[in-house]
């Protein structure tokens, strides 16, 4: 198989500078996306491992907002850094994210060089250096191809590996997105000869507590489905009170409504008090939903966005957006 090494082949300059870069700072700092997910965290503290096993001198801080569950379950906690860490020259390195506005922490702006490792849609020209596919089924496949091109003294450690595996399981949706490809499985393959345990990684990923059978219970009862097969689910900030759970845990049950016969698109819906709005996921099979998405604040993949709304008065207007998307689809049969 030699998909690491064709897609070497198109990056080679970039990874070039990119390596020097790695090498020339010494205090590096790891980015990526607010309300961080299996690839965001996965990808930044596999990223973060690899540097520390094979530059002992560097620096590397991981900077961003833990999550709720998978914060100590797979991950340690994030640094948390004063702001004369940055005084000095530094390297950023952001990866899953595009987006200025989503970056975690608004320090990666004081970087001498800010590199970025994504596989979504580029809304913005703000890094030095870009490695951009969005055929990519995650971010963590962009990384490891830089890493497994590396001259072979450059070492991948188990825990390393592990760290990505859980970033391209999560946003590969275990293997079954279409984003999926034989780069993908090439990527798999290779962090697996690393030694890690895959039913550790799953059981941790996956694990659920009587307690989220309460959350699916409710969503079960109160979910609702559109005229033309839009699938989704409400969590006000009184619901997530009510369920003692997080806003960041809001889209967790959103592909409870896959595979299921007649449901097109699937959506969770969370308020999010501090922003104040409510976050959405967008799901699909089919339908490009990425469109919609960019309609409402958001953008992402052809079938996995995100999306905001200010309040629930534009509810029925999203939904009315992912209606016409079957609409359009069944009249150009």
């Amino acid at each position: 198989m030699d998909y690491i090494k064709n897609l070497a082949k198109t990056y080679k300059e970039e990874y070039k500078e990119i390596f020097n870069c790695i090498k020339k700072y010494k205090k590096i700092a790891i980015f990526r996306h607010i309300v961080p997910d299996f690839d965001a965290l996965g990808t930044q503290f596999g990223l973060a491992t690899f540097i520390k096993d094979n530059f002992h001198d560097k620096d590397v801080v991981i900077l961003g907002d833990n999550h709720s569950t998978f914060t100590n379950r797979l991950f340690p906690e994030t640094d948390k850094i004063n702001d004369s860490w940055f005084d000095d020259d530094f390297l950023a390195i952001i990866v899953d994210v595009g987006d200025k506005k989503r970056i975690a922490d608004p320090r990666f702006e004081k970087a001498k060089c800010k590199i970025k490792f994504d596989h979504h849609p580029e809304t913005e020209k703000i890094f030095d250096i870009a490695i951009t596919n969005t055929s990519m089924a995650a971010a963590s496949e962009l990384v490891c191809n830089f890493i497994f091109s590396l001259p072979s003294k450059y070492v991948l450690t188990k825990l390393a590996a592990s760290y990505f595996y859980i970033a391209l399981v999560g946003d590969s949706g275990r293997f079954q997105y279409g984003s999926t490809s034989a780069h993908t499985f090439e990527i798999a393959q290779k962090l697996l000869e690393k030694g890690i345990n895959i039913t550790d990684i799953y059981g941790k990923m996956y694990l659920k507590k009587v307690s989220d059978l309460e959350i699916m219970k409710y969503i079960l009862n109160n979910y609702k489905v559109s005229p033309h097969g839009v699938a989704y689910y409400v969590l006000t900030n009184d619901d997530l009170i009510k369920l003692n759970m997080t806003s960041d845990r809001g889209k967790e049950n959103v592909n409870l409504f896959s595979n299921i016969e007649g449901i097109n698109i699937w959506c969770s819906i969370t308020e999010d008090i501090t922003e104040p709005c409510f976050r959405i996921s967008i799901r699909s099979r089919d339908y490009t939903v990425n469109g919609v998405a960019s309609m409402f604040k958001g953008g992402g993949h052809a079938q996995a966005s995100g999306a905001q709304i200010k309040d629930l008065t534009e509810l029925d207007s999203f939904i009315a957006a992912l209606d016409n998307l079957v609409i359009q689809k069944e009249e150009n049969k």
